[in-house]
């Protein structure tokens, strides 16, 4: 982490805490959807993988493969690890596909009141996995 400027070093800790944040809320949603809960979306939408049984797999592949994936790949990062800053790039890339898809997926068809709530549910996430991606653009040479 010494070859990086102090901007650049206070700027992954904040990424990363954002990141981590960001996945361990999305790891407790989604393991109460593995159990069976109900879960109301701000736009007006539920989890529930009795109604959509595709929301079972996704619950599936974030509890036991992303968000753990994701976990490992901060704390690689932070241990000054190239893995740790490949798995993130990789995990920022999923969020950006995954966050812009159900962000315009709930513009076009749920018509949703635009709320701070809202805000974080959506499109937040592709934000912040952009900004990861930016930053690494940013300093590749120093990463890899």
């Amino acid at each position: 982490m010494q070859e990086f400027t102090l901007a650049s070093q206070v700027t992954l800790y904040v990424l990363l805490a954002m990141l981590g944040l960001y996945f361990i809320l999305l790891w407790v949603w989604q393991i109460k959807v593995l159990k069976g809960g109900t879960m109301p979306n701000p736009d007006g939408t539920v989890d529930d993988y009795k109604q959509h049984k595709l929301l079972y797999g996704i619950a599936a592949a974030d509890v036991f493969l992303a968000c753990p994936l994701a976990i490992a790949g901060i704390v690689l990062a932070l241990l000054s690890s190239k893995w740790g800053f490949f798995i993130l790039s990789l995990e920022s890339f999923f969020f950006v596909w995954f966050n812009t898809a159900a962000t315009i997926t709930s513009l076009r068809f749920q018509n949703p009141k635009l709320s701070p709530d809202w805000f974080i549910t959506f499109p937040s996430g592709a934000i912040l996995g952009l900004a990861y991606l930016i930053w690494t653009v940013i300093h590749f040479d120093v990463i890899f």
